[in-house]
């Protein structure tokens, strides 16, 4: 009698804990198919099935979007090819490629096709002197002469006032674009730094805005001489690296051994013909030397935009897109942008102010253009928006000039519908 109770007892527990289990098994829908979620690069919280449904859809129709005004630009000749990339918030929402690398073959440009960026380095500058600022190794008001002893620019009380923001920022007083011809000619900064005795200053330091390269090519001589270390090393170790930006680079060598590059072009007869790849500007880095993909530009912004605070804090960042020269005139294309107010250059960067289409409330882009050895390329940031847009092209084509707001229009006719388009300027 005792042996069929205890049996009882265990068949009862036994029954109780397998409808137990099975009641648990009946209410787990559980989806484990990776594609029901996404999580982007550097968000802690994944999206719902929702959300990843307008995600992605807005995606497509944006890159329709593109593809129909890439499409028809190459159709028009007026490029050959283009890196593109796009970020809002946290996430790289675009990094392809349009047309070719090589006008004579039908290699496509992708996400991870290499360019030369230009003017486009100043931008990289501008960051890390304000990184260095920040972690105490100089100071924007540091004067040139107590890095480059050798550097003269008009008499000696001249020479003294020039500092470190002044060369950032164009206005050292130089007249434009002075000594472009020694860069390109690849001599060593120490050298065109002493060159400088020669040139007669136009202006006080701090006066007017003259845009330079030789000159802001030199804060990369004072940056060595703050940290013992290369302009190229402290990018890399300090930016490039812990981004993940491994097809950034900054010397000729490497370019030339990358397989995936955008060669240059140049108009021929009724299309276009090849370039050589130039080693012009490796020696003067901060104001034309890197070279980078769209995908690692997408990486650049995003950080820029302050989602990599523990590579470098939002307000050290914003120190380099703070003005600190007005750009008077209306005469550069970007002043013709829709809705343009003012412009005004900070440290490697233009800062422009415009206003939307029926407000008066003003906003800010952050923004350069950049050319070298036929490259011509964009990259703007609108800080309000938590917005950045590169254009990266293979040939210096005339839509570089309006390419920035023309995809800023389509990217909030995709993501802000409701939101009117900038006035246009009058």
């Amino acid at each position: 009698m005792r042996t069929f109770k205890v049996l009882a007892i265990f068949a009862l527990l036994t029954l109780t804990l397998f409808l137990a289990t099975s009641g648990i098994k009946s209410e787990e829908p559980i989806e484990t198919n990776p594609s029901s979620e996404i999580v982007l690069e550097n968000e802690n919280e994944p999206l719902s099935k929702i959300d990843l449904r307008e995600y992605n859809s807005n995606k497509e129709e944006l890159q329709k979007a593109l593809s129909h005004y890439f499409d028809r630009a190459i159709k028009n000749g007026d490029i050959v090819g283009a890196g593109v990339s796009i970020v809002q918030g946290d996430s790289i929402i675009v990094s392809n490629g349009f047309g070719k690398r090589n006008v004579n073959y039908n290699d496509k440009v992708d996400g991870e096709t290499v360019f030369r960026l230009g003017s486009l380095s100043k931008g990289f500058a501008g960051v890390l002197a304000a990184n260095l600022k920040n972690d105490g190794y100089l100071n924007w008001r540091d004067r040139v002469i107590d890095y480059l002893p050798q550097f003269k620019l008009g008499d000696d009380s001249n020479t003294s006032e020039i500092t470190l923001a002044n060369i950032m920022s164009h206005t050292s007083g130089t007249p434009y674009h002075s000594f472009t011809n020694l860069v390109e000619a690849n001599l060593p900064l120490e050298t065109i730094a002493e060159r400088f005795k020669e040139v007669a200053p136009i202006s006080k330091p701090g006066a007017m805005y003259s845009y330079q390269n030789a000159i802001f090519a030199l804060c990369g001589e004072i940056m060595k001489k703050a940290t013992g270390d290369e302009i190229s090393t402290s990018l890399q170790n300090r930016f490039f690296t812990p981004l993940g930006m491994c097809s950034t680079s900054m010397d000729h060598k490497t370019l030339n051994k990358t397989i995936n590059v955008a060669l240059p072009h140049s108009k021929w007869r009724s299309g276009y013909k090849t370039l050589q790849l130039t080693n012009k500007y490796y020696n003067a880095i901060a104001a034309g030397g890197i070279n980078a993909s769209a995908h690692d530009m997408g990486r650049w912004m995003r950080f820029l935009l302050g989602h990599n605070p523990e590579i470098m804090k939002k307000e050290a960042l914003e120190e380099a897109f703070t003005p600190f020269i007005e750009i008077s005139g209306s005469h550069k294309y970007y002043h013709k942008w829709p809705g343009h107010q003012k412009s005004y250059y900070g440290f490697g960067w233009r800062i422009h102010k415009f206003v939307e289409k029926g407000s008066s409330v003003e906003k800010t882009i952050w923004h350069h253009g950049g050319s070298v050895n036929n490259y011509r390329n964009e990259i703007a940031m609108y800080p309000e928006k938590d917005l950045g847009i590169c254009v990266l092209l293979n040939s210096n084509s005339k839509i570089s000039k309006t390419v920035i707001p023309d995809l800023y229009e389509l990217v909030k006719q995709v993501y802000d519908k409701d939101v009117e388009m900038p006035a246009q300027k009058m």
